[in-house]
């Protein structure tokens, strides 16, 4: 597979889970996190040239679909309209969450601030270091260790004797 060359296909078969799983813990229904899952790959396409390697698509697929979950919450509409029902929950469709659906731990990372489930997402799920983090979305590195300590911190309350 070293030999393979980087092809919008190809990276969509690669990385279309990792950015589907990004974009669910995003956003807070499945329909908008489908709409940014496309976005993101439609951007890929316009964008695989510029791409050198299988390291760097996925970086940059993550960074995309970071900037546009951000371009999504800054829109007017997504600022001021308030979801009548619960978030979604993320289904375990092998997606690499390995909680059970009604788990606590997983109902509560669902219900942080977008900042915080970002991180949280990155560092468990996607496995990215502190510096890799904070490389993607344009932050100090003591930054994202603040975030990662407070969403613990909110976690905690969250789950509490839960577990």
């Amino acid at each position: 597979m070293k030999d393979e060359q980087i092809t919008a296909d190809a990276a969509i078969d690669r990385y279309a889970d990792m950015v589907y799983r990004l974009a669910r813990s995003q956003m807070k229904n499945t329909t908008d996190a489908d709409d940014l899952f496309q976005e993101v790959f439609v951007r890929l396409v316009s964008h695989i040239q510029d791409l050198e390697s299988w390291e760097h698509v996925k970086a940059w697929l993550i960074r995309v679909t970071i900037n546009c979950a951000k371009k999504h919450y800054e829109q007017y509409w997504n600022r001021n309209v308030d979801y009548m029902e619960e978030p979604e929950r993320m289904a375990d469709e092998g997606d690499g969450y390995e909680l059970p659906e009604e788990h606590p731990v997983r109902a509560a990372v669902q219900k942080l601030p977008p900042k915080y489930r970002l991180v949280i997402h990155l560092y468990y799920f996607e496995e990215r270091s502190v510096a890799e983090i904070a490389q993607l979305t344009d932050q100090k590195e003591t930054t994202i260790k603040s975030q990662m300590h407070r969403a613990r911190e909110m976690l905690k309350g969250l789950v509490g004797d839960e577990l």
